[in-house]
């Protein structure tokens, strides 16, 4: 049976779980790929702490470059993370005619087009099933099984510590900051949170996704991203009342020669099924012209949840190097000739509709004042709510649009929040129902 050798850089929590699952799996890995994969080498700096994993055979060295030089391995996982150490690591492993998988998103969303023309100058797979949705096949689904699909729209729960959150702010009230503790405490949030709150990893795999999904070349600069800092309870509640649910999604439509990519608080109908994904799960809904809607539900984080995305690519890998192929699909889903430079429609020129809540003072005029600046922009009130008044006198007043322009949103909102009615800074939370495709 043909011995497949492999290589991990890094061994913390992922590159633990792949090691795991390539020695506690052995048997099972080789009925079904029909080779041996062989982990032959792990490179950390930490070479003494006890992962819990019998390495047996498997060496495990403080230099990467121990395995990236190795004629005799075939395949490198990289686990390390970050786009500084290990996009030189990458980079080498390629030129070096090394297969490599990866779970690293924030390196792809960041320098993607680079590595993929490094793979493909050196006819060698780049893999990253893992780097989007933890152990749910997104990429493969968009690579491989809608490959016959034009791909109208993705919406998507992607970080697992902002829906935790906004989970925990739902059903128990807590105010954010108790919320992030607690997520911190559970180990589903970083000490140093905000790239995960601010929306930032979650941009990350949108800009992967939009690439696979449309042929694009991935584009991260131009992501419309904000977080979830500025969720209250109050806002939560006023949702419920009227029959939604506030999600951190990751938005990704066609719009004529455009790619709509935005990352936000969103609300949805308490019907979509997104809108029923709790704590740390992850989902995509996916509409294409063939299929109509398809979801995918799973967790987007974890030791072995990312180590089984990890080893379906090096099961890909292995059988391609079985049947002597190379490249068998193409890393980001076209041919790299078929990928174009899509652009991404400017945020001011996105047309949806929009919760509104503003703080008011308690005095006669300040409704038809909002009103009327909201109505001098083209936007369209759907409903008014005013519920309950606060002990300084400041009373919450709650506005739901009719679809209106971003950048009349934004502009009314600059000229309402200069007027002396007003205190604080509006809450924009955009909305997203099935009717307004």
């Amino acid at each position: 049976m043909k011995i497949i050798h492999i290589g991990i850089l890094g061994y913390g929590v992922v590159g633990t779980g792949v090691a795991k699952l390539l020695k506690q799996k052995k048997q099972l890995l080789e009925s079904r790929i029909g080779a041996v994969l062989k982990l032959k080498t792990i490179a950390d700096i930490d070479t003494i702490t006890d992962r819990g994993v019998d390495l047996g055979s498997t060496s495990l060295v403080s230099d990467a470059n121990l395995i990236i030089n190795d004629p005799k391995i075939d395949i490198i996982v990289e686990t390390i993370g970050g786009k500084t150490i290990a996009k030189k690591f990458i980079m080498d492993s390629l030129e070096n005619k090394k297969h490599v998988v990866t779970a690293n998103k924030a390196l792809l969303a960041s320098f993607g087009n680079d590595l993929v023309k490094t793979a493909r100058n050196n006819q060698v797979d780049l893999a990253f099933e893992a780097s989007c949705g933890g152990c749910m096949p997104i990429i493969k689904s968009l690579k491989e099984s809608l490959v016959a699909n034009d791909i109208n729209s993705m919406s998507a729960i992607l970080n697992g510590t902002c829906n935790y959150i906004l989970t925990k702010i739902s059903r128990d009230g807590s105010g954010f900051e108790e919320a992030l503790k607690s997520a911190q405490k559970l180990g589903y949030a970083e000490a140093e949170p905000s790239l995960d709150i601010d929306g930032y990893d979650t941009a990350h795999k949108l800009a992967i996704l939009n690439s696979l999904a449309h042929g694009m070349e991935i584009n991260l600069k131009d992501i419309h991203v904000e977080g979830i800092r500025n969720i209250t309870p109050v806002d939560i509640q006023f949702a419920r009342s009227f029959g939604y649910t506030i999600k951190l999604l990751a938005i990704g439509r066609i719009r004529g020669d455009y790619v709509e990519a935005r990352v936000h608080p969103t609300m949805i109908s308490s019907s979509n099924p997104l809108s029923h994904v709790d704590m740390s799960m992850n989902a995509i809904a996916i509409d294409a012209d063939a299929t109509g809607q398809t979801m995918l539900y799973g967790h987007g984080a974890g030791m072995m949840p990312t180590a089984s995305a990890v080893l379906s690519d090096i099961a890909d890998i292995a059988r391609n190097i079985i049947s002597g192929i190379k490249r068998r699909v193409p890393i980001l889903g076209y041919p790299e000739d078929n990928i174009k430079p899509i652009r991404i429609l400017p945020m001011d020129e996105l047309y949806t509709r929009y919760y509104l809540r503003f703080e008011a003072q308690d005095h006669p005029g300040v409704l038809s004042k909002i009103s009327g600046i909201l109505g001098e922009n083209n936007i369209s009130i759907k409903s008014v709510h005013q519920k309950g008044r606060k002990t300084n006198g400041k009373v919450p007043v709650v506005m739901i649009t009719h679809i209106a322009k971003e950048a009349w949103v934004q502009k009314a909102l600059k000229q309402i929040s200069k007027t002396d009615s007003i205190v604080g800074d509006p809450i924009v939370i955009r909305i997203e129902e099935m009717d307004q495709e």
